[in-house]
């Protein structure tokens, strides 16, 4: 039995899916006009576990997970640069899936572009004007939040935090101050299409009611995404979806996971803090930085710290060296799959996986782990990654090769307190040295 936090409820629920037989989700990915960052991959690896645990659940999942390439933060991007706007969003949605990938995240079933949705999104905003949810001024249309009744029961926000928090411009042609854009008019600079309000591009929150209806109908599962989403945009997809197609459409269940911190602080980039996941990867292997996200429960606020991605290898380390030449032939051990099944409850998988590896259990800790997207790579491969920036940590070949020319200088001078130094620093970082004949040669763990 899946039980899972519901948002809109407040409360952790047993998970009773629409149609048994085709489980449907949908999250929200990023908005493509820069690299993305350690609180982007949050959800990504995340969800991507969440789908995973629904796959061994139910027989048929499609997981959407959109691209955002029109927003405003695209077209300062592009002024700012002096690229082409289609050169910025082909280039970072290209990033974007190179950090997934190096993260073990699993390809959506589609991944919709809010530039292929358009007329949709036109489609969407008619059947609103037409139901009195939207008006049209001044090219503008904006949608009416005093039309909707209930509108704030995801946030639970009133009326004053709805308006503060809103952070919408004060606008002359607005009925409420609290309305928000659907469809706006684009200068010659920016992007445009035509509509029948005039040329123009849609607001943000249209984009993923649009788009989610495309690809998984006017009512599905779960809804995720990052908690910082809850409001506006995701009180407003629940508004504009179930104004267009009735209460009790659009999303049944919806997961957020929590804030991230970056070693103690808001991530900021006056701070130092602000960690890329291409940076990252500089430094830290993929699986590294993943079981780091997964360490914590994810609808708690995530501190994320370097310190962590070490201790998350050294972990790695040991799993990888216990399962070599090891294969799994059955699904993940019942513990893991039971604490996946509460909420998500990662850290206490990790817990099951640590204890397998304690009782040398090699077989469920290697199912256990490759259920998490963790240890799914040769052991050779692993072992033989190297970083940019913290050889101190995990030494290249070329400093592991230093090290060894050194000890047989020491042990030729007959300096066997160094030579043994040298050893026990390498056994230290995984690197086996055997002796021999020919001489030194070495393997990693």
């Amino acid at each position: 039995m899946l039980m899972i936090h519901d948002t809109l409820s407040r409360s952790k629920v047993k998970f009773t899916p629409i149609d048994e037989e085709h489980i449907r989700i949908y999250v929200c990915g990023p908005t493509v006009y820069d690299y993305a960052h350690i609180g982007n991959a949050r959800p990504a690896v995340i969800f991507d576990v969440l789908v995973c645990l629904l796959r061994q659940l139910y027989s048929r999942v499609t997981y959407v997970r959109n691209i955002t390439d029109v927003d405003d933060k695209i077209n300062a991007r592009a002024l700012e640069t002096g690229k082409g706007i289609s050169e910025i969003t082909a280039s970072t949605t290209k990033f974007f899936h190179n950090d997934m990938k190096a993260l073990g995240v699993e390809k959506p079933d589609v991944e919709p572009r809010a530039t292929d949705h358009i007329s949709d999104m036109i489609e969407l905003i008619e059947v609103l004007i037409e139901k009195n949810h939207a008006y049209v001024v001044d090219g503008h249309v904006l949608f009416s939040v005093t039309s909707m009744k209930n509108y704030g029961n995801l946030s639970k926000l009133d009326k004053r935090e709805i308006v503060a928090g809103a952070r919408i411009d004060v606008a002359p042609y607005k009925s409420d101050p609290s309305d928000f854009v659907l469809w706006k008019p684009s200068t010659s600079n920016v992007p445009g299409w035509d509509s029948p309000w005039g040329r123009g591009r849609p607001g943000w929150h249209i984009e993923c009611s649009a788009m989610s209806r495309k690809h998984l109908g006017e009512a599905f599962d779960i809804h995720g995404g990052g908690q910082d989403l809850i409001f506006p945009h995701h009180e407003n997809e629940i508004a504009q979806s179930t104004c267009a197609f009735g209460e009790g459409m659009f999303a049944k269940y919806w997961m957020h996971n929590g804030y991230l911190m970056s070693e103690g602080e808001k991530m900021s980039k006056s701070l130092g803090n602000f960690y890329t996941v291409n940076e990252l990867l500089n430094e830290f292997p993929g699986e590294s930085i993943r079981l780091a996200l997964l360490q914590t429960h994810y609808r708690q606020p995530l501190d994320f710290t370097k310190d962590n991605i070490l201790e998350a290898r050294r972990s790695l380390d040991r799993w990888y060296r216990m399962v070599d030449k090891i294969e799994v032939t059955s699904g993940p051990p019942e513990s893991v799959r039971a604490a996946l099944c509460d909420d998500m409850n990662t850290p206490q998988a990790l817990a099951e996986i640590h204890k397998f590896a304690r009782i040398g259990d090699t077989e469920s800790l290697l199912a256990g782990a490759q259920f998490l997207g963790l240890v799914k790579q040769d052991p050779e491969e692993w072992f033989k990654w190297a970083s940019i920036g913290s050889e101190e940590c995990f030494p290249t070949d070329t400093a592991i090769e230093a090290l060894i020319n050194e000890r047989s200088k020491a042990r030729q001078e007959k300096n066997f307190a160094r030579s043994d130094a040298i050893r026990d620093e390498l056994a230290a970082q995984g690197i086996i040295l055997e002796d021999g004949s020919g001489g030194t040669t070495w393997r990693r763990g």
